[in-house]
């Protein structure tokens, strides 16, 4: 991937940071999930006759009798390992209305699984059976979602999520206006526009072990497509910015909220397994 064309794509990542808690004041009346929890599972790697169906097909099962009967979770789903440091992970993903129902989701969770298995062996029995998929180390992560989303319309078979972590810098003199208005330019003239991005969701650091988390979820048709989006920013953002002044000023900008690292990773969407 061309060093470049993550940078364009980075600037998006670093216009974020200090309009977070005035957009949030401001948007009294919010149309999507203000949090997202994600929680990064480990398959049981002892499990001798680990089959994906059966395993698909026990989460299916908890999805329809639990967690789509949850009103307090807007949206909810795995994702398996593509790319990443670690080939045991999954990543299960959900997302609330408020910060007051991931509290409330966890509680109806335990009130829906009563009403689907009212026999206390039965629901100890699935529950066992789900489990022995697991390991028993996992880890969370809160985060608050952003502005500039650009929403999934249509879940593909082979579809792809590439996952960019990035780390804000806290600038001395960056501002809201500054921070908005750039980050406002290049999501609409960039990533809205980019026909390979079928999604795009921005998070920034709620509650978890790092507070200068920046989270970038590009959904893409297949693998194939990530050479192809960036590409396609590239062509974008020198459309958009068409000299070199420009360009610099639109870098010097972004650059200032961005300490340089990041991280990237790839998750495999589960059609079957989201509401």
């Amino acid at each position: 991937m061309k060093t470049i064309n993550q940078l364009f794509s980075v600037i998006a990542t670093v216009l974020i940071l200090f309009c977070t808690i005035t957009i949030s004041a401001q948007d009294e009346t919010p149309q999507g999930p203000q949090y997202v929890s994600v929680t990064t599972m480990h398959w049981n790697m002892d499990m001798k006759d680990f089959k994906m169906d059966e395993w698909k097909a026990i989460e299916k099962e908890y999805l329809d009798k639990v967690t789509k009967k949850n009103e307090h979770i807007m949206g909810a789903g795995f994702y398996l390992h593509n790319i990443s440091s670690d080939n045991t992970e999954l990543i299960y993903v959900q997302a609330y209305p408020n910060w007051n129902a991931i509290d409330l989701a966890a509680k109806r969770n335990g009130e829906l699984a009563k009403e689907a298995w009212p026999n206390e062996d039965e629901r100890k029995a699935f529950f066992q059976k789900q489990n022995a998929y697991y390991s028993s180390m996992h880890s969370d992560e809160i985060y608050a979602t952003m502005p500039n989303v650009k929403n999934l319309t249509d879940v593909k078979e082979g579809m792809i999520v590439y996952v960019r972590t990035s780390h804000f810098a806290f600038p001395k003199d960056g501002s809201n206006k500054e921070f908005m208005d750039t980050f406002n330019e290049y999501t609409q003239n960039v990533t809205h526009k980019n026909e390979y991005i079928k999604g795009y969701y921005p998070m920034s650091h709620a509650y978890g072990s790092d507070g200068t988390q920046f989270v970038e979820a590009y959904y893409l048709n297949s693998l194939a497509d990530m050479d192809k989006m960036f590409d396609k920013d590239g062509e974008l953002f020198n459309a958009h910015w068409k000299d070199e002044a420009a360009k610099k000023a639109m870098n010097d900008k972004g650059g200032k909220y961005f300490t340089g690292v990041h991280g990237d990773a790839v998750y495999s969407v589960v059609p079957e397994l989201r509401k």
